[in-house]
């Protein structure tokens, strides 16, 4: 049973000896192994990759993403797995005082760091981010390399894979900040299957269902950083 990932951690990771770890992928095998699916197989692919991927039968299941209007003509989605603000990832000190993506927007300098297709990307355009200061990735590392160097000002990505990725990367001189809920609210990600696979969305959720929220489901979440708080934004929300 394939399921797709990128490197995003705590999402989606590899450890120090190559086996696939994170939140997305240890859910996914669990639910897998409940329902019998078979053999989880987990499949690095890039961002755009994804929904094409699912379509196509490259893989049956993909990694949590934000069920956009857009995206439900491409794939169909799961129940919830988690909901998180967006955030932004800056060099330590925040030089220019960055707090969202409206003061990116206002700054008039700030280059942006997004990854090709994702929903940041759509929403720094929306509070008035320009295009020619929006720098397109194919990969979470190559965006955070970017503001490393001093390429990019900032890369917005959801706020829990920037704080994930620092934890591994203790080294790196860089810091987070969240997108304030009165700016954007945190969004819901779910995983996606083929439109055609109705079967198999049908059991995930079902496990879901008695899964989310559960004691088992909060201790592996909070191996993970995810507080009680997060995991009951989704533990009594009902499919889409």
């Amino acid at each position: 049973m394939k399921f797709a990932y990128l490197i995003e951690p705590p999402f989606n990771y590899e450890r120090e000896d190559g086996t696939v770890t994170g939140c997305d992928v240890e859910l996914a095998r669990l639910v897998f192994d409940a329902i019998g699916a078979g053999p989880f197989e987990p499949v690095e692919a890039e961002f755009a990759e994804l929904l094409p991927g699912v379509a196509e039968g490259r893989w049956r299941m993909t990694t949590g993403l934000f069920a956009t209007e857009e995206r439900r003509q491409l794939a169909s989605f799961s129940r919830p797995v988690w909901a998180l603000p967006d955030g932004l990832l800056v060099t330590a000190g925040n030089p220019l005082a960055l707090s969202g993506y409206k003061s990116v927007a206002a700054s008039g300098t700030c280059r942006l760091a997004v990854i090709r297709d994702q929903f940041q990307h759509r929403s720094a355009v929306e509070f008035g981010v320009q295009e020619d200061r929006i720098m397109i990735f194919e990969t979470y590392t190559e965006a955070c390399h970017a503001v490393r160097d001093g390429k990019a000002d900032a890369y917005a990505s959801v706020a829990r894979a920037h704080t994930g990725f620092l934890e591994q990367h203790a080294e790196l001189d860089l810091e987070v900040v969240v997108v304030p809920a009165g700016e954007k609210q945190p969004a819901f990600g779910s995983f996606a299957f083929s439109s055609k696979d109705d079967d198999l969305r049908h059991k995930v959720d079902a496990m879901l269902a008695d899964y989310l929220g559960s004691p088992e489901h909060r201790r592996m979440m909070a191996g993970f950083g995810f507080s009680d708080a997060e995991i009951d934004l989704v533990a009594n929300r009902q499919p889409e």
